[in-house]
């Protein structure tokens, strides 16, 4: 894990101004958000809490994607299987509807050459997929899911009492970042950081074994904010001051303002 303050050449003065926070998503996925951020006069600390790599096996991978013909419906679980699942656009059938459950996900699939990925109306996770019309009639439907090494069955198993045929391809694997505990314990030591965003339960366990001492009881002194429920409820667990924010970027960046519209930064 490493740790990468990014501060503006010429910082912006805004409604976040001199707010340090600390940005916990792959690499690859931080930029978006720490762009906002920094728009708003924040300090984004980038601090990947979550090594992605491709998967252990690309064989079936592969096989999946000489086979897509064969499916009627398929569904990235995130970003990362975007990444590192897609295939070729022009290897994809056109009847073949690719689902994401949030606008993060369909952005990454519009990113790479595939229109209108289906989106939840209603929560933007499995549940709000699963609340779809056009995954509740699936009864002898093939349905492809790409996701992570490990990921939660509950797409699968409800599509499979639906009546539909289910196969999972995993396309990447989560591991544990070996370094940045320093870095991160440095930037809290010095008072650097006011907010915590949380994009998964994994992440925050791997924080926590990465820091220990005072260095972890500074990072549960900071508000932490994440976009959904099961997240809020596991830092809780944790010792955290969790905060629930809407799903996205944009629902985490309308946290923070709401939180320090009304939370003046303390000053270190």
């Amino acid at each position: 894990m490493s740790v990468h303050p990014l501060t503006p050449a010429a910082p912006a003065a805004g409604p976040l101004q001199g707010v340090g926070v600390i940005i916990t998503r792959p690499a690859r996925q931080a930029a978006g958000l720490a762009q906002i951020l920094a728009a708003l006069g924040a300090t984004p600390i980038i601090v990947p809490a979550i090594i992605i790599l491709p998967p252990t096996d690309a064989v079936a991978l592969e096989r999946v994607h000489a086979s897509l013909a064969h499916y009627d419906i398929a569904i990235f679980v995130s970003a990362n299987a975007v990444e590192y699942g897609v295939p070729d656009p022009r290897r994809w059938p056109a009847r073949l509807r690719a689902f994401a459950p949030g606008p993060g996900t369909a952005a990454a699939l519009v990113a790479v050459g595939m229109p209108d990925p289906m989106i939840p109306a209603s929560s933007f996770d499995s549940e709000g997929l699963l609340a779809l019309p056009e995954l509740n009639a699936v009864t002898g439907k093939r349905v492809l899911i790409f996701r992570g090494e490990g990921g939660r069955m509950l797409l699968g198993d409800t599509l499979r009492a639906r009546g539909a045929e289910v196969d999972y391809v995993d396309c990447y694997r989560r591991a544990v970042p070996q370094t940045g505990g320093d870095g991160l314990s440095e930037v809290l030591a010095a008072g650097r950081a006011d907010a915590l965003t949380l994009t998964s339960s994994e992440g925050l366990d791997n924080l926590c074994t990465l820091l220990g001492g005072e260095a972890l009881r500074a990072l549960q002194r900071l508000p932490a904010f994440a976009p959904h429920p099961r997240i809020v409820a596991h830092a809780l667990t944790k010792g955290f001051t969790a905060v629930a924010t809407g799903g996205s970027d944009a629902g985490l960046v309308a946290g923070l303002l709401e939180w320090f519209s009304t939370h003046p930064r303390q000053q270190h």
